[in-house]
């Protein structure tokens, strides 16, 4: 139990660390993970430039012992030309704008469902890497059939002269959650979160695990 709470108050403590409406993403965590100990999490903000508008997302991934739990929390600008709901802006020469806000959501999967955990890694100089050394940025891909990405290419035959239609060809991958993280644009120990927190997923939903 000491580690479970450790676990979880980790949790808490990396998501008031990332500045980004703590209250608002923590309150919405918690409710979806209820009473269930914490066995991994990781907490990513992306910062992204719309125009001359900067908006910030954040993505909370936790691990219990029987569901994968993932929220997003996204903030939207005011709209000028959206009513006011207080009415102030009535009879004055220009409205009142509404205050900016921000959307969040949460998903509950059963462990069962993920199909796939994939982790890719960038190394610098891979001839000299030494086991444990972070690598400069990962990849982390979850699939459990949500969302499900379609590559498809013209098929084709061995006979180089053949001009028939062969139709075509694909692979359907599952992509539900992809999140791309950078020493140099997160720290190493977002780095080092995440691959804790790949390797937590991956055995948590191992079929020997099951």
């Amino acid at each position: 139990m000491a580690k479970t709470g450790t676990t979880t108050q980790g949790l808490r403590a990396a998501i008031e660390r990332s500045g980004y409406y703590p209250a608002l993403v923590a309150d919405a965590v918690e409710s979806a993970v209820g009473r269930e100990p914490v066995v991994s999490y990781l907490v990513h903000q992306e910062t992204t430039f719309d125009s001359n508008e900067v908006r910030r997302h954040v993505t909370v991934l936790v691990l219990t012992a029987t569901r994968f739990v993932v929220s997003h929390t996204d903030e939207q600008p005011a709209d000028p030309g959206a009513p006011d709901p207080s009415g102030r802006g009535s009879g004055s020469a220009q409205p009142v704008a509404p205050a900016p806000y921000a959307t969040t959501s949460t998903e509950s999967v059963r462990l069962d469902r993920i199909s796939s955990v994939v982790l890719s890694r960038v190394v610098a100089d891979p001839e000299a890497y030494t086991p444990g050394t972070l690598p400069h940025e990962v990849v982390l891909t979850i699939g459990w059939g949500a969302v499900s990405r379609i590559d498809l290419e013209p098929a084709g035959c061995g006979d180089p002269g053949c001009e028939a239609d062969h139709g075509y060809t694909g692979s359907t991958t599952a992509d539900d959650l992809s999140l791309r993280i950078s020493e140099a644009g997160d720290g190493p120990e977002t780095v080092r979160q995440t691959l804790e927190f790949a390797r937590a997923l991956s055995e948590a939903t191992a079929p020997t695990g099951r």
